[in-house]
């Protein structure tokens, strides 16, 4: 195997400006496509964190039945053992109890439905940082009597910190119930869902409005990593029984990943046509190499070489092409890709502003995730592989006495 490598590595670089040629081709697209690879899966990572930390959590635990069916008739008994339990997992970082609802506000002039969330103010700021998102007015605390709205409901309803709104909506026996709270802070949310919909107050203040004391609906847990999500939500599944569900962000975020599939499609689309250019550029120079030399083939047949052995000699040659320029791409792209996860792009104009608007720092962030660089050495060594099946083909087809008189 030692002797096929060195013959084969001394043959590619017999015509040194072809290979060169070719393993520049295959390095400027493996570099191309692990830049452009990088920078799609670092505006993931960003869209992911930001939802994550907007409304969902990484994991949220709800009574069995509560995903299918969102109404406060599903809500359970916050005991103390569940806490406990939670607690005790090694991954979970943070929990908040959350109450949700829906209920019709009203003005002076307009009235919309709305979500309420009732939330622990204290801990769904460990999650959600509600506290840096408010534009005007101050942070709930969680004895408050008081709610924060959307930026975009408040200019709806044309309020502001301090003015009144009237809840208008039905208790957990199905009792309409009206109160009047204080609009203690406006906030900017990321989702514009949130933003247009959603009324925010203390756990209390809202258990207190639908006559439901101890209940909630739904536990927020976050984990230290994303990887550590499925780990989690698999033990506190077997932790706390059949009464209880566990979903973890990605069954609560399914538009998004169907957005994020969707956008990789089309990045590995335009990845798949420069592979395809880079796979012909390899292809067209082993077929040179390959039809140039049937003479030495012939020789070497005759002088009693196996044709699997020939074979073999040349498949590495193949390889070795492809793998020259794809290593080079790898190495080249590893200091572009580090040097703007230090130094992200930052974003100008309207798509800066876009971004803003969406509570997303406007910048492009980069991803150095491994298999975004050996991924582009697999691909090529599978064409490579593929290729090298058209020498082998030649080499059994081949005749020593017409080889010779070639």
């Amino acid at each position: 195997m030692n002797t096929y490598f060195q013959l084969a590595w001394r043959n590619v670089w017999r015509n040194k400006r072809r290979t060169i040629i070719t393993a520049a081709s295959v390095f400027f697209g493996v570099l191309l496509s692990a830049v452009m690879t990088s920078m799609q899966e670092g505006s993931y990572a960003q869209y992911i964190k930001t939802i994550v930390n907007s409304y969902s959590g990484d994991l949220q635990i709800h009574k069995t039945g509560y995903s299918d069916d969102k109404v406060i008739k599903n809500a359970f008994v916050l005991q103390p053992e569940i806490i406990t339990k939670v607690k005790t997992q090694k991954q979970v970082t943070a929990i908040s109890p959350r109450l949700e609802t829906f209920a019709m506000v009203s003005g002076t002039e307009l009235s919309k439905n709305v979500m309420i969330l009732g939330i622990q103010p204290s801990t769904e700021d460990e999650i959600t940082h509600l506290s840096r998102k408010i534009v005007s007015g101050t942070m709930l605390s969680d004895d408050d009597n008081a709610v924060m709205t959307g930026s975009t409901l408040a200019r709806y309803m044309k309020l502001e910190a301090g003015d009144t709104l009237m809840l208008i909506g039905q208790d957990f026996k199905g009792l309409p119930v009206v109160a009047h709270f204080p609009v203690k802070a406006i906030v900017k949310q990321a989702s514009p869902e949130l933003d247009r919909s959603a009324v925010y107050m203390s756990v209390k203040a809202c258990q207190h409005f639908l006559n439901m004391p101890d209940r909630i609906t739904s536990l927020v847990v976050m984990t230290a990593h994303n990887e550590d999500v499925a780990g989690a939500g698999k033990s506190l599944r077997s932790t706390l029984g059949s009464g209880f569900e566990v979903e973890d962000w990605k069954a609560m975020n399914r538009i998004l990943l169907t957005q994020i599939e969707s956008d990789r499609a089309s990045g590995a689309i335009i990845k798949g046509i420069l592979y395809l250019i880079i796979a012909f550029g390899i292809f067209g120079t082993t077929m040179m190499m390959t039809l140039e030399r049937r003479k030495e083939f012939g020789v070497l047949m005759a002088v009693g070489m196996k044709k699997y052995k020939l074979s073999m000699m040349l498949l590495f040659e193949t390889v070795l092409i492809g793998l020259l320029g794809s290593l080079a791409g790898i190495l080249g792209s590893l200091p572009i890709v580090w040097y703007y996860v230090e130094h992200p792009i930052r974003l100008t104009g309207q798509a800066a502003d876009s971004m803003t608007q969406m509570d997303f720092e406007p910048v492009m962030l980069f991803c150095t995730e491994p298999s975004i660089f050996y991924t582009q050495a697999l691909i090529i060594l599978c064409f490579s592989l593929l290729i090298g099946f058209y020498p082998m083909l030649h080499v059994r087809k081949l005749k020593v006495n017409k080889a010779l008189r070639s």
